[in-house]
């Protein structure tokens, strides 16, 4: 099926990133020094569609854009939606605060993991934020039933690479982020 062969092209990619970055030659370029957010649009100031009238830099805009694609793709994901539970509920109640949270602070994490110089994150650290004992918006009340596996964040960098896609994020940059989120594993998965 269509999301079981994005899931391994996601795969795919990640393990194609991981490979590429570890087998880069020790040469130090201009372009092996960019950081992930400026090659993602950088800091150039560009209207943003969803505030009329204001600027955001390009960068952020590209990130929150996926980010924002993302979670509409996890929303439609029976394998992950019930990680959701709470912000979906809150959405059938037409109550959008909890999705505007999310969106800002997972922008605001890849705006700083991306390398954005002068950058910083403020929200809750992958271990707290995947523990539904410290994170009551995980589904506290299902215990470790809510706890991610492996699986689960699988499915979860496949969902990142589709909304890169519907954004239209290069193929080179999609293996970046990739191997970027692969670095928070250890932290996400707790069972």
């Amino acid at each position: 099926n269509m999301k079981k062969s994005m899931f391994r092209i996601g795969m795919s990619l990640c393990v194609v990133a991981l490979l590429a970055t570890s087998c880069k030659d020790d040469d130090t370029t201009e372009e092996t020094t960019a950081t992930l957010y400026s090659k993602l649009g950088g800091t150039e100031m560009v209207s943003d569609p969803a505030n009329a009238g204001q600027m955001i830099e390009a960068g952020t805009l590209g990130l929150r854009s996926v980010v924002d694609s993302t979670i509409l793709v996890i929303a439609g994901d029976s394998e992950l939606n019930p990680y959701f539970e709470t912000l979906l509920g809150e959405l059938g109640e037409g109550n959008t605060t909890g999705l505007g949270a999310l969106s800002q602070s997972l922008t605001a994490f890849f705006v700083f993991a991306t390398g954005k110089e002068g950058a910083s994150y403020s929200g809750l650290d992958m271990a707290t934020a995947h523990d539904p004992s410290k994170n009551t918006r995980m589904g506290a009340s299902e215990g470790d039933k809510m706890k991610v596996n492996n699986a689960d964040f699988d499915a979860f960098v496949g969902a990142v690479v589709v909304g890169a896609q519907q954004n239209n994020v290069p193929l080179e940059l999609i293996q970046e982020v990739g191997a970027l989120l692969e670095t928070t594993r250890a932290d996400v998965v707790q069972r």
